[in-house]
């Protein structure tokens, strides 16, 4: 079980007026300019309402509490008054990230690692669909950027898609947001066969009395969840164009270990699933071999005493490459409401190019980049080639930049802003082990990155995701004009599963804004535990994640991470 300390413990539980009174110090000497008289309409965001907790200990529902004011952070640029009047829309756009659409019957997981890794089990996984689901429709009924009203240019989902990389998980994903009715189901068609029914004291078993470590947490008995958390939903499917980019779950095995192992490949379609080892050492052995010694795996689950379960075995919970991957977006089937292979390029299903640019709206420019490591592991890396690729088209959409001894460089080009989205963040991106695709190519580490993006006045900012944790962080450049901001957000499987609106606005003063606004699902806070409809399960998602053992509550950020204003210096 997480060690959740009791600064922490007390930071979760008063989280509703965490918004409402100042915010925590940083290292870097935060400057506020106060809340921005900005034309807002919250209405659907967490500038309106926030999912809190009822009751101060134990299990507890949730319900709707005060708005996030949005906050002005100035530590890059002046924040000039009556720039609300002067400002002019540039883009609007929404990021998702980390929905781990989870198969929660398959025979490969290691859900009893969880006392050691959380996020190995968690109680509501078996309800990613009716969440992704609520979250589609919530951006539906959003349309526009709060603060300008410019309807949305696009959504941008940055990794971590599918929780294992199975086919299974990937056709949720893309129906989910592509319109349809998806069945959450592998296996039996007729029942659920997983952990969550196991009788084991280890995992939540909702439809049964047993008192397992959950239930004495205060988890209720559900009697129906399981049938009803594989029984079909149908999504309304986005309105806007969406655009894919790579995470580590999309890319290894359960996020971590490397594709090509046989028999973790052959356990996939298979009908033995271990649910319990024979010892909570045994469990201790395949965690440690799953983060550090990916080739001990097999050993260590030949140890397991206990015998595994067995299940119906399914095809389509076989794992996909990095190809197939970019193969299914570009399949016309699932266009959707666009574009035709949501970013990826035509021949990408063949070269495995998983990087891209886009056009969010005129003169804003997305850089995609594909983070991952095929070596596997958590933490990711870019390869030479793609830093060379982010680097030229930098320069291409710049007149004037920095060369790498700082020394300024001018020439003939139209200038463009660019926002650059990635699944890792800088501090996750040190994963430097070799691509077994390309051995010989050097890995670049986050650092490096953003060493390049401060020679580009115009680069505007950075949107990743992996930590599941909001944090925006200023990168101060050596000039104003250098400087660009790194928005992280949190997942939409962990507490508090936001999604992100940023709007690019020009204020018409020699400084640009990014007006970044969280919201969570369109599902109520609260339902009774007897309704079993999508939207009730929706619902019980949100409500299982906040009260789920291994819940982190910094997650949520503090209120400089949140619903904020971020100048730069645009130098026009």
């Amino acid at each position: 079980m997480s060690d959740i300390t009791r600064r922490k413990f007390l930071t979760f539980a008063g989280l509703g007026a965490i918004g409402a009174v100042g915010f925590e110090a940083r290292p870097w000497g935060l400057q506020y300019a106060g809340a921005a008289p900005l034309p807002t309409s919250g209405a659907g965001t967490t500038l309106e309402a926030v999912a809190v907790p009822l009751g101060d200990s134990g299990y507890r529902r949730l319900g709707a509490g005060p708005g996030w004011p949005t906050i002005v952070r100035t530590e890059l640029a002046e924040a000039r008054s009556g720039r609300e009047d002067r400002r002019t829309a540039l883009a609007s756009l929404v990021q998702l990230t980390d929905v781990h659409l989870v198969d929660a019957q398959s025979p490969m997981r290691f859900e009893y690692v969880h006392p050691f890794t959380g996020s190995a089990f968690r109680p509501h996984e078996t309800l990613t669909a009716q969440g992704l689901v609520a979250l589609v429709a919530r951006v539906n009924a959003l349309a526009s950027g709060p603060h300008t009203q410019r309807p949305f240019d696009a959504v941008v989902s940055t990794g971590d898609n599918t929780d294992n990389k199975e086919f299974a998980e990937l056709g949720w994903f893309l129906t989910a947001l592509n319109g349809g009715t998806i069945v959450p189901n592998t296996g039996a068609p007729d029942r659920y066969e997983g952990v969550q029914n196991s009788g084991a004291d280890l995992y939540w078993n909702p439809e049964s009395s047993i008192q397992d470590m959950y239930k004495k947490a205060g988890f209720p008995e559900i009697p129906g969840l399981l049938g009803a958390a594989i029984s079909p939903v149908t999504s309304p499917g986005l309105r806007t164009p969406w655009y894919c980019v790579f995470g580590n779950h999309d890319d290894s095995v359960q996020g971590t270990v490397p594709s090509g192992i046989p028999p973790l490949e052959a356990m996939y379609t298979g009908s033995l699933k271990f649910e319990v080892p024979g010892s909570p050492e045994e469990a201790k052995t395949v965690d440690i071999a799953t983060r550090f010694d990916p080739g001990a795996i097999p050993a260590a689950l030949s140890a397991i005493t206990t015998p595994a379960r067995v299940v119906t075995p399914d095809p389509a919970r076989a794992p996909f490459t990095p190809r197939q991957f970019i193969a299914a977006h570009l399949d016309p089937a699932n266009t959707g409401p666009g574009p035709v292979g949501h970013g990826f390029a035509p021949d990408a299903g063949e070269t495995g190019i998983g990087y891209y640019s886009f056009e969010i709206a005129p003169g804003v420019v997305g850089i995609s980049m594909d983070s991952t490591n095929r070596a596997g592991f958590v933490d990711g890396s870019l390869g030479a080639a793609q830093f060379r690729w982010i680097e030229d088209t930098l320069v291409a959409g710049s007149s004037r930049y920095f060369d790498t001894a700082g020394n300024p460089v001018s020439q003939v080009r139209n200038d463009t802003w660019f926002v650059l989205f990635s699944h890792h963040t800088s501090g996750s991106m040190d994963n430097v082990v070799p691509d077994p695709s390309a051995p010989a190519e050097p890995r670049i580490r986050g650092s490096r990155l953003v060493d390049l993006l401060h020679r580009f006045p115009n680069v505007l900012a950075w949107v990743n995701g992996h930590t599941h944790e909001n944090r925006i962080t200023p990168w101060p450049g050596s000039t104003p004009e250098q400087s660009f901001w790194e928005i992280n957000t949190a997942s939409h499987i962990d507490f508090p599963q936001h999604g992100r609106i940023v709007e690019v606005v020009d204020n018409v003063d020699g400084t640009v804004s990014l007006l970044t606004t969280l919201f969570e699902a369109d599902s109520p806070y609260s339902v009774d535990h007897t309704d079993l409809s999508p939207l009730g399960l929706a619902s019980l998602y949100r409500e299982l994640s906040f009260n789920d053992i291994h819940a982190d509550p910094d997650l949520l950020g503090g209120t400089p991470d949140r619903n904020v204003e971020l100048v730069l210096a645009s130098g026009r």
